[in-house]
């Protein structure tokens, strides 16, 4: 069985190349890398449909697709512009074919205005660097989303805007103290998303550059009292990233092993594919060899 995945890119392209310029790849090319370990073998495409000239690739159908993986990205989905309408409209689009998606920040807020939910600016401030205890809901416990995680757990967080409402056919799963909605089951006509706030996906290196690329605005608010106080902070992820295994670091940044372990680390994304993406596909390949 090969899988056929479709990662879309959320990001605009002046931001694809702030970001290539920082840490050498785009969201897109990190889930693109991702997924070629945990789904050795799939066929994976990469499209960017917030740009002018988005298409599909040739002789592809979002019908067709085992799984659509939607990246993060700095737009405002409450920003009526054209970029931000055509994410919306590409996900429309997925939820229409039945597709099962999957989406981390910004692609958690497309999905949720995409069905008829909302996205606001984060009321209770940005979450930089990681989101701290994240907990399960009742729901959120017995998901196959969050299988396997504790009933707290940390993770790789860079964001500044928060879902507001989600839409009907909504299962809130995880949230924490700053942000109300952390993981969340979205339904939409036939398809269904799963999605996170925070980013599964990212290496602790791709942290340390979100947070230089965002060093302005994080002093602005507060979170840091200058340049060198965040330096030293990047420097110490930046450290943890190449010696995963060094105690001293997990303890002065405060994390453990749901954000130093890889494998971990990448739970949602693994879970998506194991536990929505192979069945799906399973299901559709008996339909297709039963007799008429």
């Amino acid at each position: 069985m090969t899988l056929h995945l479709l990662v879309a890119e959320s990001e605009p392209p002046a931001a694809r190349a702030k970001r290539r310029d920082s840490v050498g790849r785009s969201n897109g090319e990190t889930f693109v890398a991702l997924l070629a370990r945990l789904a050795p073998g799939a066929a994976i495409d990469r499209v960017t449909p917030g740009d002018t000239d988005a298409a599909l690739p040739p002789g592809a159908a979002l019908s067709e697709i085992d799984g659509v993986f939607l990246t993060g990205s700095p737009l405002h989905l409450y920003e009526d512009t054209p970029e931000a309408r055509r994410e919306i409209d590409f996900m429309r689009a997925v939820f229409a074919a039945g597709a099962p998606a999957f989406g981390s920040c910004a692609g958690l807020q497309v999905a949720t205005v995409a069905a008829g939910g909302a996205v606001r600016p984060s009321r209770r401030g940005r979450e930089a660097g990681f989101a701290r205890r994240i907990t399960p809901t009742e729901a959120g416990r017995s998901h196959p989303l969050l299988a396997g995680r504790p009933p707290a757990f940390d993770a790789p967080s860079v964001h500044a805007d928060e879902v507001a409402t989600l839409p009907e056919r909504s299962t809130l799963l995880a949230t924490n103290g700053v942000t109300k909605v952390q993981a969340a089951e979205i339904r939409c006509g036939p398809g269904v998303f799963w999605g996170c706030q925070y980013h599964p996906e990212l290496a602790l290196f791709e942290v340390a550059g979100a947070l230089r690329r965002q060093a302005d605005s994080l002093v602005e608010a507060g979170l840091v009292r200058g340049p060198a106080d965040l330096d030293e902070h990047v420097r110490l992820i930046e450290a943890l990233d190449a010696e995963p295994d060094r105690s001293d670091l997990a303890w002065r940044l405060g994390l453990d092993e749901q954000v130093t372990d890889a494998r971990l680390r990448r739970t949602e994304i693994r879970n998506f594919l194991e536990r929505l993406v192979r069945p799906t596909r399973a299901g559709r390949d008996r339909a297709t060899l039963q007799p008429a």
